[in-house]
């Protein structure tokens, strides 16, 4: 593959979503600061002024990986609240999640975990990046169990944001455990325990 700086009126030798999905390995493996831009750029395969040219900063790369790996996890997410139940809906994410972390063809975890745990104050807009992500994902969570609610689906007086919160907080918890090494079997367990808390909300 051509590692050339593109020039003007000559296509680019890389597919840009290629190179995103492996930018994004490479934060997810490393974090954004573990992330050196002679990683990023052997990964990608290209060089130096082609990303900068291309994607402007280290930040900005990492953004648009972040977005495109966002939009898969919030799409992989509505497709499981679109259970007929709360119940279903809540199983299908946690399990489904549970499987996303512990397998594929990508490293053990999340990346809106992994990739900004920890950020330096000068990287804030990271983790910040990271944490609304996650909201997002909350927040179509709580969608869907407040429709739940108002169904007659879920319990009356059923704290809706704690619900959400609970789920949320189970499935980014397993993202730290599986990438320490817990295994799809580790991780389902713990959802067969939370599936037995839920079924106490059902009317």
């Amino acid at each position: 593959m051509s590692t050339e700086t593109p020039t003007a009126g000559r296509p680019r030798a890389f597919d840009e979503e290629t190179v995103l999905d492996r930018a994004a390995e490479v934060f997810w493996r490393h974090g954004y600061e573990g992330a050196s831009l002679s990683a990023l750029t052997s990964a990608m395969g290209i060089n130096r002024p082609s990303l900068y040219a291309t994607f402007g900063s280290k930040e900005q790369l990492f953004q648009r990986a972040f977005d495109r790996y966002h939009a898969h996890k919030v799409a992989a997410a509505r497709a499981a609240l679109a259970q007929p139940t709360a119940y279903a809906s809540i199983e299908a994410f946690l399990r489904s999640s549970a499987d996303n972390l512990t397998t594929g063809d990508h490293p053990p975890g999340c990346l809106s975990i992994q990739g900004g745990l920890a950020c330096s104050p000068e990287n804030a807009r990271i983790s910040q990046l990271l944490a609304a992500g996650r909201a997002d994902t909350e927040a179509a969570l709580t969608e869907r169990l407040s429709r739940a609610v108002t169904e007659g689906d879920l319990a009356p007086g059923t704290s809706v944001p704690a619900l959400a919160r609970f789920v949320m907080t189970l499935s980014e918890g397993h993202a730290v455990h599986a990438a320490a090494g817990a295994t799809r079997d580790d991780l389902q367990a713990s959802v067969d325990i939370a599936m037995h808390a839920i079924t106490a909300l059902q009317p």
